[in-house]
């Protein structure tokens, strides 16, 4: 097992309002959110992950939420600097941010950008006024081209912008229409991701009626894909289309199963040190993290991975990659002998699900790409 790339999650947990599809860990304070003391105990967190990081080098900060443009360009900035100073930051280190295009959730994207920010990921879902309301949005059509706008005219180059199919009432017509619109914006990125109803949502509990049938969505996906690749944008995991050189570091981190930090509620950090992978998690609650981190407990101690998990993990990753994974870096990411793969990969690779192609990676095939949920169940350990 070798060492894999360190990246950085920080998670800045409040939004203006919670949607009614979302499943990540945000609550809603607006005004009353106590960004200064969340951002001290951020810099008491940063202080324990430098000592996890065990003077390695961090390649991709990425700062997600909660909606992180609801903090100001100073606290950001402060935020940044303490990154800097406990971490040792590679020089070009790709630093995300998230940021919703309302007027009230964007912030100042001069402001970021002067912070240390250097790619801005903005959270579109829709440029449907009717269906943004629909999803509990905030903005509308009209403040995302702003967003954009204001955020090229900042100096930011790499801008990826979010976008969902598969929406209530939507047909095949309105799902383009939404990826031609963000084409038209000129992103060096799109994640565009079908809206799937998660436990502990309002939509799960209440699912909306008229959500568009598998075949429907799998058409969008298809003739959406199609639209994107015309544009030059490659797909390169299952919801993420980037342009030449555009593709988000940070996330291609994740899916080779490489390293992270995480500093915040509710945060999941990996860490791979003496031959073993260990993970951890933050208290997810805001005031409980808080009340953690000043009282000096920053949370759940390191735990190891045991051997299956890891195989398992591996792949729950990797294969969300359009280009799978190779021998090598199954045997790198797990310490696990690359001998035995044929043997893992065969019951996926018999139902056309995973298939090895000429340069010797394993790589999901189309069926396998639409179907990615019963790939990955193939190799649950037991």
């Amino acid at each position: 097992m070798t060492t894999p790339p360190l990246s950085l999650y920080v998670h800045l947990p409040w939004c203006v309002r919670k949607c009614p599809y979302c499943d990540f860990n945000s609550h809603t304070a607006g005004d009353a959110a106590p960004r200064q003391r969340y951002l001290d105990a951020l810099l008491l967190d940063l202080e324990r992950a430098a000592d996890d990081a065990g003077g390695r080098s961090v390649e991709t900060v990425f700062l997600g939420g909660g909606t992180p443009s609801l903090f100001t360009p100073d606290e950001i900035g402060q935020l940044l600097a303490s990154v800097d100073d406990r971490l040792e930051l590679v020089p070009g280190a790709e630093v995300t941010m998230e940021a919703n295009p309302g007027t009230v959730e964007c912030g100042d994207p001069a402001g970021y950008r002067q912070a240390g920010v250097n790619r801005l990921s903005i959270g579109a879902q829709s440029f449907d006024d009717a269906q943004l309301q629909r999803l509990g949005r905030i903005h509308t059509s009209a403040d995302i081209r702003r967003a954009v706008e204001e955020s090229r005219a900042a100096g930011f180059d790499n801008i990826n912008i979010d976008v969902m199919h598969g929406l209530p009432g939507q047909h095949i017509d309105a799902a383009l229409e939404d990826v031609q619109a963000a084409i038209e914006l000129g992103p060096a990125h799109v994640s565009w991701y079908q809206l799937t109803l998660e436990p502990n949502t309002v939509f799960f509990a209440r699912p909306p009626k008229d959500l568009p049938d598998e075949d429907a969505v799998h058409a969008m996906q298809e003739q959406g894909q199609a639209m994107l690749a015309s544009q030059g944008f490659v797909q390169y995991e299952v919801s993420a289309y980037a342009s030449e050189g555009a593709m988000c570091r940070h996330n291609v981190n994740y899916w080779e199963f490489g390293d992270y930090l995480a500093v915040g509620a509710g945060a999941h950090g990996k860490i791979t040190r003496d031959g073993a992978v260990f993970r951890y998690v933050r208290p997810a609650n805001p005031q409980q993290y808080m009340n953690g981190i000043e009282a000096g407990q920053g949370g759940e101690e390191l735990q190891p991975v045991g051997a299956d998990e890891l195989v398992f993990e591996f792949l729950l990753n990797s294969l969300r990659l359009v280009n799978g994974f190779s021998d090598e870096l199954f045997s790198e990411r797990t310490g696990q002998d690359a001998a035995g793969i044929e043997r893992i990969m065969g019951p996926a690779s018999e139902k056309g699900l995973i298939y090895r192609d000429a340069d010797a990676c394993w790589r999901p095939t189309v069926l396998g790409r639409r179907f990615l949920n019963d790939l990955q169940a193939e190799f649950l350990p037991g």
